[in-house]
């Protein structure tokens, strides 16, 4: 079984990347590889039926050379450190691909909101801010939502944050609010709407054989939480068929495709879409394996692993989840002829979305919903562009490696296959090392 251990997987993954960079100096890769600051807190909470319980917090600052922290905040009853430290490194080079002006950083409090109530929730997230103070900030740390957060808890953190530092324009220091407290138009789905754009951008720049478009493509769609559920809709509108949804409990599949508002009635009744009448019941790992065009995960991390990956049949792979491919099944998909759209590339949409709400809030300003999707669709499109082009010149360069090894010592060996996970690294790698050279090392 392929060991699923979240640090050592982004050190995989930066590993890989490091063999196509040009020649760095010694040690700015380590610094790159290290979280700047890591931060766990324990606190007490009195619950609803008067006892006290300690949770367990934390905030990780990955890197800060291209601006603040920027990551969100994450209930999870299995929230982990690692966990935290891992997705802040996937942060840092979310932002760095996607070219917004911040750094990588992520957080959390172990607790399972699902037993919890919303007073409870409530003080817990109040507490868990308080506990951090000064180290979130709109110019040192700025959160977002994330798994099981939503934007009753931004406004939550922003008003402790407020009442904390009074007299000063604090909506910045977090984004995905309640747009009457300083939200944008669009952020709910951005995440959705920015992979939705990744993949037609893709399927422009790259020929794949029986997927020339969206339109008529038949798509599965693992998760269906906020992202799963705007991608669903967004995908459907762009004329593809869903064939396929899970969420926590198992999944549905009908071969005609399936009708979202009655998805949507069934899951508000009944808790999950399991049990839609006139559909097949399938499980999580099931969906993964369908016959279909495009497969989109967009649920936790490690669905796509060694043990799985070579029964994928789909021909494209799209990661709107943080690391649902490991590096063993984004190996095999590879040399599958699979493409594998990464997840720093894929759900930047999210993060881009909340630097335009950072920006709105610092200016005081409010954009419109046109506005913002299309400036959310530039970015994707230039982030797009610069991965295949950098896919395809790495890809040039290891092939003609391997003609001249085999021209100079007759090696039949096989040529290496290049993966957009690599490429896309490298791209947001480049532009940290260049900032970092540029900023030099202080003192």
């Amino acid at each position: 079984m392929e060991k699923f251990d979240e640090y050592q997987v982004i050190k995989e993954r930066l590993k890989g990347a490091i063999e196509y960079l040009d020649q760095t100096r010694p040690g700015l890769i380590d610094f790159l590889a290290a979280p700047k600051k890591s931060i766990v807190v324990n606190f007490p909470v009195q619950m609803d039926d008067g006892s006290v319980r300690v949770f367990q917090g934390y905030r990780v600052v990955h890197n800060r050379a291209n601006g603040p922290g920027k990551g969100g905040i994450r209930y999870h009853p299995q929230l982990s450190s690692q966990e935290v430290a891992s997705l802040a490194a996937l942060m840092t080079w979310k932002c760095a691909l996607i070219n917004v002006p911040f750094g990588g950083a992520k957080g959390g409090v172990c607790c399972d909101t699902k037993s919890l109530s919303q007073n409870e929730l409530r003080r817990i997230t109040r507490r868990f801010i308080s506990e951090l103070g000064d180290d979130i900030g709109p110019h040192t740390d700025v959160p977002a939502p994330d798994l099981y957060t939503n934007e009753r808890t931004m406004a939550w953190i922003y008003d402790t944050y407020d009442i904390m530092h009074p007299g000063r324009n604090n909506r910045p220091v977090v984004t995905g609010k309640p747009i009457d407290l300083g939200g944008s138009e669009g952020r709910r789905a951005a995440t959705a709407q920015g992979c939705l754009y990744a993949v037609q951008r893709f399927l422009q720049r790259i020929a794949i054989p029986g997927l020339a478009a969206l339109e008529d493509s038949r798509i599965a769609i693992q998760g269906y939480g906020n992202v799963g559920a705007n991608a669903a809709r967004l995908f459907h509108q762009s004329g593809a068929v869903i064939v396929a949804i899970s969420d926590s409990q198992g999944g549905i599949f009908c071969k005609t495709g399936l009708n979202l508002d009655e998805v949507d009635k069934h899951k508000r009744q009944q808790g999950t879409v399991v049990g839609l009448p006139e559909t097949m019941s399938i499980t999580n790992n099931d969906l993964l394996q369908l016959d279909c065009d495009i497969v989109i995960p967009a649920a936790t991390s490690n669905q796509i692993h060694a043990d799985n990956a070579a029964a994928v049949r789909a021909k494209l792979v799209v990661e709107a989840g943080n690391a649902p491919v490991t590096p063993e099944a984004n190996a095999i998909l590879t040399r599958k002829g699979i493409y594998v759209l990464p997840d720093i590339l894929v759900n930047a949409g999210g993060v881009t979305a909340s630097y335009f709400e950072w920006v709105q809030n610092i200016e005081n300003e409010q954009w419109t919903l046109a506005e913002i999707n299309q400036k959310l669709k530039n970015r994707m499109n230039h982030a797009v562009d610069a991965v295949v082009a950098k896919w395809q010149m790495l890809q040039e360069k290891v092939d003609a490696a391997g003609e001249k090894a085999k021209s100079d010592n007759d090696d039949p060996a096989t040529n290496t296959i290049v993966d957009l996970h690599t490429s896309a690294l490298v791209v947001a790698l480049e532009r940290l090392l260049i900032t970092i050279e540029e900023r030099g090392i202080w003192p």
